[in-house]
């Protein structure tokens, strides 16, 4: 593997209450070109985290007061809510510790003494990782999709930025979808996609696309009412909510397959959509769709 190239805009939290382990660890992630903060506690981290996102936490599980778990669960769960992937050092090494870490919210296990080698490699994939994951989630933003992965009871294993930010402004919180979620999403699952109903829950309107290749339920939210481009186009040319959604993509230059992937449906079935909306706005091509829905958006500005 490609060694990752670290640079001080790589910030790396070490949390030890040990100081000869925060510092061997802090020193060894300094030596390959990071940036280190340091927490002695676990109320340090939490506060270290809230001004500063860091790329990799580095968690020693065993600490008075706020112990390592107790301090990754507070990490990761809102206003918090830290992407950065968090990975516990400890001379624990029973099954049911290692789970109570990856529980939590870690994303690996560094047995004490750590081993610099090891902790390197397992860091760089790691940021590797939560990057790319990170990148994907905002990109889904940019298409307007605030999209969430839901596991089991409606628990969230992880939502794109605009999704966290509809759950946070409603004061929901940021590890599990409204209750009647978890029903909804049980029968809505169980059913095609194109025949899934929606489900409205504290102002939002929650809507099953599929599950991921690693089988989370994926879900996109909206605001109820809201006033999306695509409502308007809708409403302004007779369209059905989903032929507002098509053309207002295709006013922003989307391809048939762009359109197809940002709303999870098959090329097919948008070319489908294209003629009812050609034969709606009495024209015969994109390019004449495209220059109307764009005119009156821009009116409507």
């Amino acid at each position: 593997m490609k060694r990752f190239e670290f640079s001080d805009h790589n910030i790396a939290l070490v949390v030890d209450d040990n100081p000869e382990a925060l510092g061997f660890v802090s020193a060894a992630l300094e030596e390959i070109g990071m940036t280190v903060l340091v927490a002695r506690d676990g109320q340090a981290a939490i506060d270290l985290a809230t001004r500063v996102q860091p790329d990799v936490i580095m968690m020693d599980a065993i600490m008075p007061g706020m112990d390592g778990f107790e301090t990754t669960r507070a990490l990761k769960s809102p206003p918090i809510a830290t992407d950065a992937p968090i990975i516990f050092m400890t001379g624990l090494t029973e099954r049911e510790n290692i789970i109570k870490g990856l529980e939590s919210g870690g994303v690996d296990y560094l047995t004490k003494p750590v081993e610099i080698e090891e902790m390197v490699a397992r860091v760089t994939v790691h940021m590797l990782n939560s990057k790319m994951m990170r990148s994907a989630r905002e990109a889904l933003d940019s298409f307007g999709r605030a999209v969430l992965a839901l596991g089991p009871e409606g628990r969230i294993i992880w939502g794109s930025p605009g999704a966290m930010q509809l759950l946070s402004a409603r004061g929901l919180p940021g590890d599990t979808a409204p209750i009647s979620v978890a029903g909804w999403l049980q029968n809505a699952s169980a059913l095609p996609v194109s025949q899934a109903p929606g489900h409205d829950a504290e102002g939002l309107q929650f809507s099953y696309i599929g599950r991921a290749s690693s089988g989370e339920a994926l879900v996109r939210l909206t605001e109820q009412n809201a006033d999306s481009p695509g409502d308007r186009l809708a409403s302004e040319f007779s369209l059905t909510g989903r032929e507002g959604e098509v053309l207002y993509w295709l006013s922003q230059g989307k391809t048939n397959r762009d359109i197809a992937e940002i709303l999870s449906l098959s090329a097919r079935t948008i070319n489908k959509h294209l003629e009812q909306i050609f034969q709606k706005l009495g024209v015969d091509n994109r390019t004449s769709a495209a220059v109307l829905a764009d005119r009156f958006l821009s009116q409507r500005k």
